[in-house]
């Protein structure tokens, strides 16, 4: 409702005030634009999406896995967690500027890195939490049962960390699809959205670079819908489980 009352509202400012397609273009004319270069915008797309999707797999698999490693020694978790802070400090762009100086101008593996550094800092810092905030009573309980470490881990840690798991997948899969684009905008192959987008309003195009833009936010409300799809069936089979919330 209110975004269509917002669309109206910029549709009658345009008209109203006249303003130059320059400027701002109307809705109409950036539907228009999206219809005519919808092959295009879609290539496109496809080009960001992959690198954000592969990116965004790497990261989750080595933040959970440096998770567990920080979880099993102190020592570890002291020397990472502050090296962690300081590259994700590091703006993207002096590492994409980095890791584009590594591979070939037509390679797509800077992209993917700059994505996968990005959310593997997402991931490790919420898995590790989770991991490691356990109820002191179901620690406790665990351990009136003689539970072995694995067992710690398995039926306590693990579960208590998963849902700190969605909540940076969450967080991580739009993030993964700006990454995406900012890394396509400062060099690479000129194929994703990330370098349609700014190429066209420098040339003036602006309905055409309001379609690539609506391909973007289309492709990052994707990633996200489809991370709390994967949520809400994870937590209804969890829930279905033996032992699980229902029981």
């Amino acid at each position: 409702m209110w975004g269509v009352a917002f669309v109206a509202a910029w549709e009658s400012l345009v008209r109203g005030f006249d303003l130059k397609p320059y400027f701002l273009p109307a809705p109409t004319a950036i539907w228009s634009a999206f219809t005519d270069n919808v092959g295009l915008v879609r290539a496109a797309a496809f080009v960001s999406g992959g690198n954000a999707l592969v990116g965004l797999l790497l990261g989750i698999g080595l933040g959970v896995a440096a998770s567990f490693a920080l979880m099993r020694s102190n020592l570890l978790n002291e020397l990472v967690s502050p090296l962690a802070i300081a590259l994700n400090a590091i703006p993207i762009i002096v590492l994409v500027a980095v890791f584009q100086n590594m591979f070939t101008s037509t390679s797509e593996v800077p992209r993917r890195l700059m994505v996968m550094l990005i959310v593997f800092f997402i991931v490790l810092v919420n898995v590790a939490k989770g991991l490691r905030q356990v109820s002191p009573i179901h620690l406790e309980l665990m351990r009136s049962y003689a539970a072995t470490p694995r067992s710690v881990l398995v039926k306590t840690r693990i579960p208590n960390a998963v849902p700190y798991l969605f909540t940076a997948v969450k967080i991580a899969a739009p993030t993964a699809v700006i990454t995406a684009f900012v890394s396509e905008y400062f060099g690479g192959r000129q194929n994703g959205l990330g370098y349609f987008i700014p190429s066209n309003f420098a040339n003036s195009k602006n309905a055409v670079a309001w379609a690539y833009v609506i391909g973007a936010c289309l492709l990052g409300l994707t990633f996200y819908l489809v991370s709390v799809l994967l949520e809400n069936i994870t937590s209804n089979r969890r829930g279905r489980a033996p032992g699980g919330a229902n029981t």
